[in-house]
């Protein structure tokens, strides 16, 4: 009992790593909202940054309406808008997520800009890749008996499968490689990637 208990507790992570699957899976790009409820005088924020070494700011609103501020040393891309909504892109995980809106609300308060109430974060989209544990795919088999699939090898390479729980989508390659898209967790991209290897072995689509 105690040895289904603990089985229970593991991640889907860890249940992948103990079953001996190595999904080789890295995290690409999380893309997460923020709210600050505060708002934001861009026209200063960018004259206060403009000269920054560790910052680019760019800020045009008859061509769009927020400030574009990058990063540098993180390669992590933020749109900041008048009404203390940003959009955080290039994070290689949530946690560094969090990490760049520490210093992003830093470098705003800097510019005099007000925020007094905790930020809301909302991860929108995490972006991961990976391979089947080294076995090729036979996209056409995956394609006849896979719901909610399509692959139009004319148009893509790849087979696109929308996975139902959790709600993600995958591109799958004869390779074996995939793309994961539409997690809001770590947690989540693994479990779409367990689920989706063990659909296609249960209907042996892997030719190896």
């Amino acid at each position: 009992m105690s040895d289904q208990n603990s089985n229970e507790e593991l991640t889907p992570e860890q249940k992948n790593s103990q079953d001996g699957l190595d999904f080789q899976i890295v995290i690409q790009n999380v893309v997460a909202s923020v709210n600050l409820f505060t708002t934001i005088n861009l026209t200063d924020v960018f004259q206060h940054l403009i000269d920054e070494d560790d910052l680019e700011v760019s800020y045009d609103p008859e061509k769009f309406p927020g400030l574009i501020m990058k990063l540098t040393q993180r390669r992590i891309s933020t749109l900041v808008f008048s009404s203390g909504k940003l959009v955080i892109t290039g994070a290689k995980s949530t946690m560094m997520v969090h990490e760049a809106l520490k210093e992003i609300i830093k470098i705003l308060r800097s510019t005099g800009t007000t925020i007094d109430e905790e930020a809301e974060v909302t991860i929108q989209n995490i972006v991961a890749s990976g391979n089947f544990n080294n076995r090729t795919i036979n996209l056409e088999l995956a394609a006849m008996w896979l719901d909610n699939s399509m692959y139009e090898p004319e148009q893509f390479p790849g087979l696109i499968y929308r996975l139902p729980d959790p709600k993600t989508v995958l591109l799958l390659f004869q390779s074996g490689n995939f793309v994961c898209t539409g997690a809001k967790t770590e947690q989540q991209v693994h479990l779409a990637v367990r689920r989706t290897y063990d659909s296609l072995d249960g209907i042996e689509a892997f030719d190896n």
